[in-house]
């Protein structure tokens, strides 16, 4: 059965990352067709390492492709393996690999953004994504909302998602003006080839030196053939919040001189590391307005503090796909009802995420010894289980039954 126009909106995506194609892959899937308005004039493989944890995980295999995304995906064995920043001394460590499954069905992992960007596409129709469409305006305030393009392009769909990032063009339109305040941190991002880093940097695990006012991330990547490396530091001066930002290992290595000779050694083995600026912005109050409405990092930016920035992109897909599907003759009400099911827990981990950096880069001393003894009788993997159990057509189904209770 063809479903009449009326039945299938117009759907526009601006954007056409991890949010923006999972956005359209949700859509795909509910037999809603839509076209995702991307500025670049071509895909290629930017950013680096993210972490894939059961929640997004989940939605991959709902989509059908989690088989492609595990052909280049690390499988994590160890989580949360913190560790002092002089000695590397463990303080604890999480057993991913014995309890991940058991407790969320699905195991987490590691991978290269542009391999989960690529899984995610494998599920999106040909044809779906245009490139080199710069959005530079919107008017969301007529029936359709209408966006205009850099080249003079005008498109009035029925339905606009501005999945466009942290700095976005929709999201500066329909929100109330949030302008980012400084956060005073600023963060390092390398890819170390496998065969440079030192062995402890190969394992399959997720490690976090922690030490004052610093800490750095690393784990292995692309089926083992890259370990990401990435480090916050004191921003000083330095307000560039941008991808393609550059430093030099020399001013990596400055700000952790000092630490442990191996952290030193891995650091040392780095290409030219990227350096951008964490700009702290609250939660928006509201995300959408009569047809058009935000996703991922539009929506919510969130410190990398819990790895949650990609996951919640997709849960926001999934989310959204589902709301619209259900309310075809409204799109306006299915995404009031998109937003009302999101924004709280988005809200909550932009939240939780900014608080972390407070209690990763406490100075040495009496603070810091009480820290390190919480993480022996911690359960990280337990103990955020709001996160890692959602299921967002769980969440659908427990907000109809609440509201029809």
């Amino acid at each position: 059965m063809v479903a009449s126009a009326a039945e299938t909106p117009e759907i526009a995506i601006v954007g056409g990352g991890i949010g923006g194609l999972a956005a359209a892959a949700f859509l795909h899937r509910a037999g809603l067709p839509s076209t995702v308005y991307e500025q670049a004039s071509e895909l290629t493989p930017v950013g680096a390492g993210v972490v894939v944890a059961p929640n997004a995980v989940r939605l991959l295999r709902r989509l059908g492709v989690l088989d492609t995304f595990l052909e280049r995906a690390v499988q994590l064995q160890v989580g949360w393996e913190f560790r002092r920043w002089q000695t590397g001394t463990v303080l604890s460590a999480e057993n991913l690999e014995a309890a991940c499954e058991r407790l969320y069905g699905e195991h987490t992992y590691t991978a290269h953004r542009a391999d989960l960007l690529d899984a995610i596409g494998s599920a999106v129709p040909a044809g779906t994504v245009r490139l080199g469409r710069r959005c530079v305006g919107l008017d969301a305030a007529g029936p359709r909302p209408v966006l205009r393009f850099a080249d003079g392009e005008v498109v009035e769909p029925d339905v606009l998602i501005g999945a466009d990032g942290i700095h976005s063009v929709v999201r500066s339109t329909l929100a109330e003006p949030s302008p980012a305040t400084y956060s005073g941190l600023c963060a390092f991002r390398a890819l170390v080839p496998a065969e440079r880093a030192p062995s402890f940097a190969r394992r399959p695990a997720q490690t976090l030196w922690i030490g004052p006012d610093h800490h750095l991330v690393h784990y292995p990547i692309s089926a083992g053939r890259l370990v990401n490396l990435v480090a916050f530091a004191p921003a000083g001066d330095y307000s560039i919040e941008s991808w393609t930002a550059a430093a030099t290992v020399e001013e990596f290595l400055t700000e952790f001189a000092g630490w442990d000779p191996r952290l030193i050694d891995l650091i040392r083995a780095a290409g030219t590391p990227g350096r951008w600026a964490l700009l702290d912005r609250a939660p928006l109050r509201r995300w959408s307005v009569g047809r058009t409405t935000l996703l991922g990092d539009a929506a919510h930016p969130m410190f990398p503090f819990f790895a949650q920035g990609a996951a919640q992109a997709i849960e926001d897909a999934a989310v959204l796909a589902a709301c619209l599907a259900g309310d075809r003759a409204d799109p306006a009400r299915g995404l009031h009802r998109y937003e009302e099911l999101r924004r709280p827990r988005t809200s909550r981990l932009q939240e939780v995420s900014h608080a972390r950096s407070f209690v990763n880069h406490l100075p040495d001393g009496p603070e810091q010894e009480v820290r390190d003894a919480s993480f022996r009788d911690a359960d990280p993997l337990v103990a955020n289980s709001w996160i890692y159990k959602y299921d967002p057509d769980a969440a659908i189904a427990e907000a109809v039954t609440g509201a029809g209770g």
